[in-house]
């Protein structure tokens, strides 16, 4: 079964603000974005359970010219918090890393 790294050449999440968690998803190429895109893996409902945040809050924009994939969700911790153990939230993207995404339709 493929993972991420099969599709793309950079995965990476940030902070979009200080309530906001934003993740990129840069294919290698059209054929890798496509079957990315394909799968339907990175949707709401993958997020939601992840992150423990509500589908509908959750932005996913394709970007078809950059061979690119963004999304966006309310960042579980705001950033500086007593609990927030990651300010810059540029290791969210790690639990996604291993997972198996299903072969595209």
């Amino acid at each position: 079964m493929p993972t991420l790294t099969d599709y793309c050449s950079l995965v990476r999440s940030k902070n979009a603000g200080p309530f906001t968690l934003t993740f990129d998803f840069m294919c290698h190429d059209q054929a890798a974005y496509d079957a990315l895109v394909a799968t339907g893996f990175l949707g709401e409902e993958l997020f939601a359970s992840l992150y423990n945040t509500d589908p509908d809050q959750i932005l996913v924009v394709n970007h078809p010219h950059a061979l690119a994939v963004k999304v966006s969700l309310p960042r579980p911790t705001v950033q500086g918090d007593l609990h927030d153990s990651d300010c810059y939230a540029g290791q969210q993207y790690a639990p996604l890393m291993d997972m198996e995404l299903p072969t595209p339709a």
